[in-house]
């Protein structure tokens, strides 16, 4: 049978079975019925001729001279490049790849300790699957926590940082430092009078001590909202209504003073706090807006008889 074999292809010459030598480009003629068989292959890529182990095909000194041989270490990875540009990552213990032209090598990496060289570039990450490394990105304003298995390693400044997952489990707990700020509406207070009015307020906090929060206070926002809540109405239960509302400036002088005072407990700092609104009941409202009614009708009729008496004694003068 005749074969043709083109410039970038290769032969593999079979017998029975058996592997006998290499064939490169040019025409050849062997007899089926003898035995024998040809098999083709492109010389670009993997090697994907599987009929005889590559232990043995590398004995052969032609094949040997034409392919690039990798192995993979345990623990580590492999970047396959031609012509120094990644083409894709190599995680299995062996590879052969046709390097007939010297196009192709492999960049080895060490994941035996989790956080990544310089030497990873993007371009190689893009190659290596998500479940081989992580990925911690950390914007202005913020601090990141590192743990190593659930310790802690140390704390991370604004970046972008690698680490391996081979050794270790790797996280990254991000805290937000910036200004924060808190409302709390529509709190229901009676004071000691048994009026109920409903308080708005709000308070502005930054986190100061990142890691003892993460390791002390679960849901920081929900915990200072409860904290706000119960100063509110520690204060408002102990005056009656018309005192309340000519208090309204001491009221958030005492929430921010309070609120100082277990700053450290959330590992925050306080900036400022104060009422936004105080609310009445509606029946209430109607009252307070008849005996504002009253009173300025009363200034008025004052000012009315006053007028008159005054007219009166320029009259009589």
């Amino acid at each position: 049978m005749k074969y043709e074999i083109n410039q970038n292809q290769c032969g593999f010459l079979m017998k029975h079975g058996r592997f006998i030598k290499m064939l490169f480009c040019g025409t050849y003629r062997y007899l089926q019925a003898a035995g024998y068989d040809v098999f083709i292959e492109d010389m670009n890529g993997a090697v994907r001729f599987g009929k005889v182990p590559k232990e043995i095909l590398l004995e052969n000194k032609e094949f040997a001279e034409k392919v690039l041989a990798v192995t993979i270490p345990e623990g580590f990875i492999g970047i396959l490049t031609k012509k120094g540009a990644p083409q894709a990552c190599l995680t299995e213990t062996e590879y052969l790849f046709w390097n007939q032209w010297k196009q192709y090598d492999v960049v080895l990496m060490d994941m035996r300790q989790p956080e990544m060289d310089g030497e990873v570039s993007k371009a190689y990450l893009a190659h290596i699957p998500l479940k081989n490394y992580k990925k911690i990105e950390i914007q202005p304003g913020e601090m990141g926590i590192l743990y190593y298995n659930n310790q802690v390693v140390k704390e991370l400044n604004a970046g972008t940082y690698y680490y391996w997952l081979y050794a270790k489990d790797v996280l990254g707990r991000i805290v937000d430092l910036k200004t924060h700020s808190l409302e709390v509406t529509g709190q229901e207070i009676l004071t000691a009078d048994r009026i109920g009015v409903r308080i708005n307020l709000t308070c502005t906090y930054r986190i100061v001590e990142p890691r003892k929060m993460i390791e002390t206070i679960r849901n920081l926002e929900n915990q200072i909202y409860v904290c706000v809540q119960l100063i509110i109405r520690e204060y408002v239960g102990r005056y009656r209504l018309d005192e309340l509302l000519e208090q309204k400036e001491e009221i958030s002088g005492f929430i921010f003073k309070r609120l100082k005072e277990v700053e450290n407990e959330y590992c925050v700092q306080f900036q400022n706090a104060g009422i936004k609104d105080i609310i009445l009941p509606g029946e209430i409202r109607d009252i307070m807006n008849t005996v504002l009614v009253a009173e300025r009708r009363a200034q008025a009729n004052v000012i009315t008889r006053r007028e008159e008496v005054a007219s009166t004694r320029s009259l009589l003068n």
